[in-house]
């Protein structure tokens, strides 16, 4: 039995989320060359924290559309957070923060950049040789990070199977339905799960530690994230209270591509971290926020999702869904208003879905 992985709930409920809030990057000119965002000011930031606002936009539990809600706002200008519905009282309980954790993979490549091991510029081909058919023409790391790989989505699948990383990418690599990747001077930005697997693998390869060593010696340990760590091969409970009841995941591992355990707390302190360039030298920070060309995705170089706000607000981040949750960690680049937010759908309609995760980002911006 084979499955389209481009198909399964939670990639299409992942595509949803970074379509709706990346949608407002549309206006970018198509052939535009990459450029680097000048730090935005508190254009359209609130200069109160208003909790109102903010506790409505989680909704209700009576509208039968999610089991709960959590946020978490911060900044200098205060503090809000708050949960509703079926959800663990505490909104410091962890999650699983699926995509987001992609974000935790690019900053490590970014790090081994940083200090020689390999440059943005080499091909995925020569770091992990027979991993892609000979044929196919270079794709290197940069292109990996920003999603301009030009890779293919679709891939045949075993539901009932247990994959490795490298299994799964071959399931890629080896279906017919598959296609090759797209070539030429400007691929189009296409949002795809694979160039992380592949990343992840890159890690493993070029220090000879697992993925979860280096995530937690890098970025985790030095940052004191307590409740944040790559779960291991097999492992479905979580390690500490979880902030709704858990549903088993479906879909295969998803390791260095969104498989990663945090809370509220860990992931706001991750990501002002990141944007203050404590984790990054100068030369790597600054792809954090230049986009590449034809960034249709409102991905930057540096990996980083960037979306422009109805009021011209303008954030960094990323979201993520997987296992039951829907999340996303936000902020200005300027750390005056930060946003983490963890949703527990019912529903399995997408619209209903980003309705209420922009109205949470609305309220916390």
């Amino acid at each position: 039995m084979t499955k389209s992985l481009s198909r399964s709930p939670r990639w299409i409920a992942l595509a949803a989320v970074c379509a709706a809030l990346v949608t407002v990057t549309a206006a970018l000119p198509a052939g535009a060359a990459a450029r680097q965002h000048p730090a935005p000011a508190a254009l359209g930031v609130p200069e109160r924290i208003d909790p109102a606002v903010l506790r409505a936009s989680l909704g209700t539990p009576g509208d039968g559309l999610f089991a709960g809600a959590m946020a978490r706002v911060g900044g200098r200008d205060g503090r809000w957070t708050g949960t509703m519905g079926a959800v663990s009282a505490d909104p410091d309980a962890s999650f699983r923060i699926g995509s987001v954790t992609k974000l935790f993979t690019s900053t490590v490549v970014l790090q081994l950049v940083a200090e020689g091991r390999l440059s943005l510029d080499t091909p995925v081909q020569r770091l992990l040789p027979g991993t892609l058919p000979a044929h196919w023409q270079p794709i290197t790391v940069a292109q990996l990070i920003s999603h301009t790989s030009g890779l293919p989505r679709a891939a045949c699948w075993d539901p009932h199977a247990v994959y490795t990383p490298a299994d799964l990418v071959r399931t890629v690599t080896e279906c017919p339905e598959a296609g090759e990747p797209i070539t030429g001077p400007d691929i189009p930005q296409v949002y795809n799960g694979v160039n992380y697997f592949l990343l992840g693998m890159v890690v493993e390869k070029v220090t000879h530690h697992s993925y979860a060593h280096e995530v937690s010696r890098r970025i985790v340990r030095p940052l004191g994230l307590r409740h944040t760590y790559v779960p291991a091969w097999g492992e479905t409970a979580l390690r500490a209270p979880a902030l709704a009841p858990q549903l088993p995941p479906t879909d295969p591992w998803p390791w260095a591509e969104g498989g990663m355990v945090s809370d509220a707390p860990d992931l706001e302190r991750f990501l002002g971290q990141l944007l203050r360039g404590r984790l990054l030298p100068p030369a790597q920070q600054k792809l954090l926020f230049e986009l590449p060309r034809h960034a249709e995705r409102g991905f930057t170089r540096g990996g980083v999702q960037y979306a422009k706000l109805p009021d011209g607000t303008e954030v960094y981040g990323k979201s993520g869904s997987y296992g039951g949750y829907t999340n996303g960690v936000f902020a200005t680049r300027d750390l005056r208003r930060s946003l983490v937010y963890s949703l527990v759908p019912l529903t399995t309609d997408d619209r209903e879905i980003a309705k209420r995760y922009l109205s949470i980002a609305d309220a916390a911006f």
